[in-house]
């Protein structure tokens, strides 16, 4: 039998790449069709920012292929003590897809930009999954310019990383991979991130899940994110961030799992690990009560389980015009 040379194997390898769909294509034209005062531009991208409250700033990074609506049951509560951005990190949701460097690094001084354009010198990061390694990263590069950081679902270290992610780093392997089977089982893979453990599944979910992969660039970024899930040298520097960190993880989260919270829990010179029972990946939609429980008070400096303070009304005089004013 003739055998197979490297160079051939290769050859056929790429044209299967093609088959697939040229090798995955990014966002081609500016998009539209949305509120533009919603979007800030960033070198190329626009990039979608909700802004809401006032106060100190926090500022609610999503995790991977993730959206800002992943906030939605935590930042309406907290922009009742401070000033929320929540952001459609670029690659994703309605922000911009084009090529570019997506890893944490990368994305960390994105967002530094965004904040420069909200005129913000500090704020609170409150991150999820991928969105922790990509906190981390702006608390490395920048500490002056971070408050405290919230992290649910650590997802920081090389070896945590999948098969999968780890094969995707090679020519053409990776949109393969991503080409075949990234859209498969998403009721499946839903069911290990967003709801309780033996909680029924909303059909809408996972359409609006489908519709957001179906928007032009989301595959190719989401492989250019995978790619630059490179953590080697970050998590060789965690021991050295100074903030205070409240990290918080699902009971039952089957995807970043309770070890590496632990790992990086001992690692940080000042942090605490809070538990979400009977949660899995995504404790903010299914045990929301229980997750603002953790960070309001920590966003505001108090104690573990010290009571929120609820605003006290102060009356305005009658001559004056101006609605009354609300003193914590």
């Amino acid at each position: 039998m003739a055998s197979v040379s490297p160079v051939s194997h290769h050859v056929k390898l790429l044209w299967v790449c093609v088959l697939l769909g040229g090798c995955l294509q990014f966002q081609q034209v500016p998009r539209s069709g949305l509120n533009p005062r919603d979007f800030i531009q960033v070198g190329r991208e626009q990039v979608f920012v909700r802004d809401v409250g006032q106060g100190e700033v926090v500022l609610l990074i999503h995790g991977y292929c993730g959206a800002s609506d992943h906030w939605m049951k935590l930042a309406p509560t907290l922009a009742r003590d401070h000033r929320v951005l929540a952001v459609d990190l670029p690659g994703f949701a309605r922000s911009d897809k084009y090529a570019g460097d997506y890893s944490p690094r990368a994305m960390a001084q994105r967002l530094f930009r965004v904040l420069d354009h909200k005129g913000v010198k500090r704020a609170h990061l409150v991150a999820h999954s991928w969105g922790t390694s990509i906190a981390l990263a702006m608390a490395l590069q920048r500490p002056a310019r971070v408050r405290t950081m919230t992290l649910i679902g650590v997802w920081a270290y090389e070896d945590q990383l999948p098969s999968y992610v780890v094969w995707s780093r090679a020519p053409a392997v990776g949109e393969i991979l991503f080409g075949l089977f990234f859209d498969q089982r998403l009721d499946d893979r839903m069911g290990m991130t967003f709801y309780n453990v033996d909680a029924h599944i909303d059909p809408h979910a996972i359409d609006v899940a489908h519709e957001m992969l179906k928007r032009p660039g989301h595959m190719a970024s989401a492989l250019a994110a995978a790619r630059g899930m490179r953590y080697e040298a970050m998590e060789r520097r965690y021991a050295t961030i100074p903030h205070r960190v409240l990290i918080i993880h699902g009971e039952y989260d089957p995807i970043t799992r309770l070890p590496w919270a632990k790992r990086l829990d001992d690692e940080l010179p000042d942090s605490r690990l809070v538990l979400i029972a009977d949660a899995k990946h995504m404790p903010m939609f299914s045990q929301a009560p229980g997750v603002l429980r953790a960070i309001r008070p920590f966003l505001l400096g108090l104690e573990p389980g010290q009571a929120v303070p609820k605003p006290v009304v102060v009356p305005v005089p009658s001559s004056a015009p101006a609605a009354p004013q609300v003193r914590r």
